[in-house]
C-alpha cells in the first residue's frame, strides 16, 4: 500500500502538545511514539541539527535513515539556545504546551535557564521531563551518558561474554536508548493523567542507567536476589550458547519447545511419545531448566535431521512455536507486517520513495492516525512555529538576522 502523508488530527493523545528538546535516539524515539499516538510535536533543533541528520545512508545532506524514521509527523525550529531572544523563544512556545522534553544534561539545561523552575514559571501546567545518564541523586547524576556506556555500565557486554560471545560486546541494536525511550512514553502519559486529576504539571527525570538496570537485573539477579546470594547471577535459559536458530539440513529456523504441552507435542510428532517418559532431563520444567545445556543441543541434533519446510509442517501442526530467522530485508516484505500495515511506502518530498513504519498498536475507539507528516527538513517550520507563538514578520526577520533563529531557506 502507498500512504500519504497528513499531520495526525486522532489518536489518544490528539490536542496534546509537546516542545521537544531531544536528539540523537532516546528522545526523538520516544517523541515519535507520541507523535503516532496523536500528539503534536514541535522538535527544537541546534543550528547543527540532531546529529542523526548526519548519519548515512541518506539521499541528501541532514535527512539520515534514523533520523527519518524517528522524527516522522514533527515540526523543526531551529532556535540558538544560548542566545537570550533564542531562549525566550523556547519559553515563549512552551506556555502553550503540555509537555517540555530534553535529553540535554540537567545541568546544562539549567545553565541554558530552561530547567523545571525557570519553565513553570511560564506554565505550571507544564509537565517537564528530563531524559539523563542517571537520577539526579546519585553520585553520578552529572555524567555524560550514551547507548554503548549505558550498556557496559548496566552489564549488557559481560551478559554478552558468559554468552559464548568470544569478548565482552554490545548488543547491536540501540538498546538502552530504546528502553529508556518507552519509559519516557509512559512517564508522559502517566504525568499527563496525574495533571488532569490535580490541574497542575510537574518534573519528570527518566534515568538511562537506572532504566537499564531495571530491565537487565529483572531477568539476570537470580541467586543475588536473595540474601545471602543462593547462586550466581544471571538466567540459565537465557545464557546457554545453545539458545540460538537452529540448523536444519538446508536452513535455519527459530523454535522454542516451552512448556509441558510442547514437550509432548514435539516428542509425538517426531514419533517418540515416550520420549518425556524415558529421559528425566525432559521430563518437568524445573528438570529442564537444570539441563538446558544438554536439552537445547539435543534438539539442535534433531533438527538437523529434516528440512526446514518439513520441520515448519511439523511443528504448525503439533502447535509447537516457531519462526523462520528473518533478516531486515524480509521484515519489509513480511505479509504479516504488510498486511497490518505496520510496513508500507511512501514519497518523501525531497527523499523520494521510501519504507515508513507506524505504531504498532491498535485502537477500538481512538486509533492513531496510520500515517504523518514526513520527517522535517531541518528548521523547516521555523517561521510557522514563531508566527504561532506570536511573533510578527518583521521580528522573526530580526531573529534571524541576529542568529537567534535559523530556517531552511
Amino acid at each position: 500500500m502507498t500512504a500519504q502523508y497528513s499531520v495526525s488530527t486522532s489518536g489518544p493523545l490528539a490536542g496534546v502538545k509537546i516542545l521537544d528538546l531531544t536528539s540523537v535516539v532516546m528522545g526523538p524515539f520516544a517523541t515519535q511514539i507520541l507523535a503516532q499516538l496523536g500528539a503534536e510535536v514541535i522538535k527544537v533543533e541546534t543550528p547543527e541539527g540532531d546529529n542523526m541528520r548526519h548519519v548515512g545512508p541518506m539521499n541528501h545532506a541532514g535527512m539520515g535513515h534514523i533520523f527519518l524514521h524517528a522524527n516522522a509527523g514533527k515540526r523543526s525550529i531551529v532556535l540558538n539556545l544560548k542566545h537570550p531572544d533564542g531562549r525566550e523563544a523556547v519559553l515563549k512556545m512552551a506556555e502553550s504546551c503540555d509537555v517540555f522534553i530534553s535529553n540535554v544534561r540537567p545541568q546544562a539545561l539549567a545553565r541554558l535557564g530552561l530547567d523545571y523552575e525557570a519553565v513553570r514559571q511560564r506554565n505550571p501546567r507544564i509537565i517537564h521531563v528530563s531524559c539523563c545518564g542517571f537520577d539526579q541523586d546519585g553520585p553520578d547524576a552529572a555524567r555524560p551518558a550514551y547507548d554503548d556506556l549505558i550498556q557496559g555500565a548496566t552489564g549488557v557486554p559481560w551478559l554478552m561474554g558468559q554468552y559464548g560471545s568470544p569478548e565482552p560486546a554490545y548488543v547491536p541494536t540501540t538498546l538502552a536508548d530504546r528502553v529508556t525511550g518507552l519509559h519516557t512514553v509512559y512517564a508522559v502519559t502517566a504525568a499527563l493523567y496525574a495533571r488532569s486529576q490535580s490541574g497542575v504539571g510537574q518534573a519528570v527525570v527518566v534515568p538511562m542507567f537506572e532504566a537499564m538496570a531495571q530491565f537487565i537485573l529483572g531477568d539476570h539477579m537470580a541467586g543475588l536476589t536473595f540474601e545471602p546470594p543462593i547462586g550466581k547471577p544471571g538466567y540459565a535459559r537465557l545464557l546457554t550458547p545453545h539458545r540460538k536458530p537452529y540448523l536444519t539440513s538446508d536452513g535455519m529456523l527459530c523454535v522454542l519447545i516451552y512448556n509441558d504441552k510442547h514437550w509432548k507435542s514435539f516428542f509425538e510428532a517426531i514419533g517418540e511419545a515416550e520420549g518425556l517418559a524415558r529421559d528425566p532431563r525432559f521430563s518437568t520444567h524445573s528438570a529442564r531448566a537444570a539441563n538446558i545445556d544438554e536439552v537445547y543441543a539435543e534438539v539442535a541434533r534433531l533438527m538437523r535431521t529434516r528440512t526446514t519446510a518439513q520441520w515448519r509442517a511439523l511443528l504448525d501442526a503439533a502447535d509447537v512455536p516457531n519462526m523462520p530467522m528473518n533478516s531486515p530485508e524480509d521484515l519489509l516484505v513480511n505479509p504479516q507486517l504488510r498486511a497490518t500495515g505496520f510496513v508500507s511506502d511512501t514519497v518523501h518530498p525531497t527523499e523520494g520513495p521510501m519504507h515508513t513504519l507506524a505504531h504498532p498498536t491498535k485502537w477500538s475507539a481512538t486509533p492513531p492516525a496510520r500515517s504523518f507528516s514526513p520527517a522535517p527538513r531541518l528548521g523547516e517550520h521555523t517561521r510557522q512555529l514563531l508566527e504561532e507563538a506570536g511573533y510578527t514578520p518583521e521580528r522573526i526577520n530580526t531573529l534571524l538576522e541576529q542568529g537567534a533563529c535559523q530556517t531552511d531557506t
